[in-house]
């Protein structure tokens, strides 16, 4: 007598941010009770207070299994969704979870311990017919797969313990790393070659009654450190025999290990010679899910739900059908021009644009701090439209409207991306980003930088008419002698440009004419412009140019006394948000940066110190390695010199910013607060 399903009235899911709140959507939808689970950096999260009941976590966190088990049983939940953290795919604690008699939303443990192991589960592929990679388990020799080639730790995922190796000199060193990551992110620090392609997968689900479907491909070629930072479906290189082919091969592969539930079957295909290969299974759902939700119209999460209740499929291969195209987009905070390095800080601005509309799944909102204890994802972005051009385009728009300021994100550099006419013609590989070297940020023209300057001036003007205590009907710039106009100058943050003083003049007709000086201009200004303000708020100015008429969404952040910081205009317009610095006319005297100094670019652990007090180096040699985010950081020496100082140790914690050592250059002044980051 077969077992009787479980009845699931209430899930906990074992993660956190945005795939938390994407799962809590699905799960009240269909009448289920919601818990979370959080840890004191995450009190305030807006996961945790859309769930029905949260379990705080102690000192293991996210990772702690038996803790998470613990949790699900006290708040009344009889079902654990693991979502794509490192516990979706470990065999143990999907057992943990069975054994507590709860259900697991996922394959079962047997079949993620099988495909967990990336050698095993390359075995398992071959053993029913589907094409594997070449690759070796002799890390003394690259030859047998070729430079360039990947290093892949055998556990796990997510871009950690994965090098590009080009040169058989960096091998060594490579596999060092490599390991050391692997270790300290699964436990498990084996790790193998596998040569360069391109990234396609394939979405499967399986029920418990042997229905058995997949639907569809989805492209992730587009990736920086081995993680995918652009999805689509369907795949633009694919033709209809490839894409069948991939489809067999991954239900054939299904099938061999009675595969239930949500998965991921992923090769890397060369479209040239129309070959795939296995690369892994994917036992859990993935960041991507949603663009497969969009051209299917099937809610994952749902199936997933369903499934682990026992209930089948009800539909078959045939009656999957696809619309149009999806794409999506991963919002990181991170700064591309730095190596991609993890940002830090606290959302100042964060709101979406109603139009296009788009899909945001996120885990943030305005005053959502952003640390090194999780990954930086802010959110994904996805599109769909009847064509890829259009789903790319509307994509690309809602980026570029996004209101967003108080972290350095790679938002411009996607913008960049899908608005290159290289990938609207299709040319998806995994170096799209090193081949074709876009702006890591977008700068705006000087035209175009001086409207937002006198956008964020006007708007400034406004807001002190608006909070006047006396006068507040005399019109801001009126003059009755001959005086000098008022002015604003401001810089813009993270940047080297020169600051910007811009002037203002009250005409008798209500207009205004502005003036924007730039410093090194030797005074020169821009010329006269007749400026309209058509509407001002406190969030924002509607004003026209010469006859030219914009609207900025404005969000500002007080002065830090302490600091010497002017206040701080988050200003979106243009294509972008432009962070903008009112400079302070009195400037507070802080903390010297130390000249030649070797800065932390995050905060961290130091793993590594290759120098001592006296050593000789030069430009571009490794100092020291810092670990954040389960991955290593290697900083070099920004030019030749001596090292005059060493502040760090192994196993020190180093705040951001914080001085490691410090070089005396060999010739002239070195920059204040290098940070040598070469990753």
């Amino acid at each position: 007598m077969s077992a009787k399903p479980p009845t699931i009235t209430g899930v906990l899911v074992a993660n956190r941010g945005e795939i938390a709140r994407r799962i809590f959507r699905t799960a009240r939808g269909m009448g289920l009770r919601c818990a979370a689970v959080y840890v004191d950096a995450d009190a305030d999260a807006p996961y945790v207070a859309e769930a029905d009941v949260a379990v705080r976590l102690a000192n293991g966190g996210h990772m702690d299994g038996d803790a998470i088990v613990a949790a699900a049983l006290a708040s009344g939940a009889d079902a654990v969704h693991p979502g794509y953290g490192f516990l979706a795919e470990n065999a143990a604690f999907a057992s943990a979870v069975t054994n507590a008699g709860l259900t697991w939303i996922g394959p079962t443990a047997e079949v993620i311990a099988s495909m967990g192991d990336k050698i095993a589960a390359k075995a398992t592929a071959a053993a029913t017919g589907v094409p594997t990679l070449p690759s070796s388990e002799d890390l003394t020799d690259g030859d047998a797969v070729g430079y360039p080639l990947l290093l892949k730790a055998a556990a796990g995922g997510g871009g950690k313990g994965m090098h590009v190796v080009e040169r058989p000199e960096d091998l060594a060193g490579a596999v060092a790393t490599a390991r050391r990551e692997a270790a300290a992110a699964f436990g498990d620090d084996r790790v193998r070659y596998v040569p360069r392609s391109q990234h396609v997968e394939i979405q499967i689900l399986g029920d418990s009654h042997g229905g058995l479907v997949h639907l569809g491909e989805r492209e992730c070629s587009i990736q920086r450190r081995h993680q995918k930072v652009v999805e689509e479906s369907p795949a633009v290189t694919l033709d209809t025999d490839l894409r069948n082919s991939m489809g067999a091969a991954a239900l054939r592969l299904a099938n061999g290990i009675g595969y239930q539930s949500a998965g991921t079957v992923e090769f890397l295909v060369d479209p040239a010679g129309g070959e795939f290969f296995f690369l892994e299974v994917n036992t859990r759902l993935q960041v991507e899910h949603p663009v497969t939700e969009e051209v299917t119209g099937i809610d994952l999460v749902r199936e997933q739900l369903r499934i682990a209740a026992g209930e089948p499929l009800g539909y078959e291969q045939n009656d999957i059908s696809f619309d149009g195209h999806a794409i999506e987009a991963r919002l990181y905070a991170e700064d591309p021009a730095a190596g991609y390095l993890p940002a830090i800080g606290t959302l100042e601005a964060w709101e979406p644009a109603t139009e296009p509309k788009v899909r945001w799944d996120s885990g943030v909102g305005v005053g959502s701090a952003v640390s090194v204890d999780f990954d930086p994802m802010l959110a994904k972005v996805v599109a769909h439209g009847p064509t890829r051009r259009e789903a790319v385009g509307r994509l690309a728009l809602a980026l570029e409207r996004l209101h967003l300021g108080g972290v350095t994100t790679n938002r411009d550099l996607l913008v960049a991306t899908l608005r290159h006419e290289a990938f609207l013609a299709g040319d998806t590989t995994t170096d799209f980003l090193e081949r074709h070297a876009l702006a890591a940020t977008r700068t705006p023209d000087a035209p175009t930088a001086d409207r937002v300057a006198m956008a964020a001036t006007l708007w400034v003007r406004g807001r002190n008419r608006a909070e006047a205590l006396v006068l507040g009907m005399v019109p801001g710039g009126w003059r009755n002698a001959r005086l000098p106009d008022p002015e604003i100058t401001l810089s813009r943050v993270g940047s080297n440009e020169p600051a910007a003083t811009v002037q203002y003049r009250w005409n008798r007709d209500g207009t205004f004419q502005t003036t924007v000086c730039r410093t090194g201009d030797s005074g020169i200004a821009s010329g006269k412009h007749q400026v309209t303000i058509h509407e001002w708020t406190e969030t924002g100015i509607d004003l026209a140019v010469d006859g030219l008429r914009w609207r900025a969404r404005i969000t500002t952040v007080p002065a830090e006394e302490l600091t010497g910081r002017g206040e701080v205009l988050h200003v979106t317009m243009a294509g972008t948000t432009t962070s903008l610095e009112v400079v302070p006319r009195f400037t507070v005297s802080g903390v010297e940066s130390s000249t030649g100094g070797l800065n932390a670019p995050m905060p961290g652990r130091v793993l590594n110190v290759g120098a001592v007090v006296g050593d000789r180096v030069k430009a571009g040699q490794s100092m020291l390695v810092l670990e954040a985010m389960k991955m290593e950081h290697h900083l070099t020496a920004p030019f030749d010199g001596t090292v005059a100082e060493v502040r760090v140790a192994v196993d020190d914690q180093v705040d951001n910013g914080a001085v490691l050592l410090i070089i005396k250059p060999d010739q002239g002044e070195a920059p204040t607060g290098q940070d040598g980051a070469d990753d």
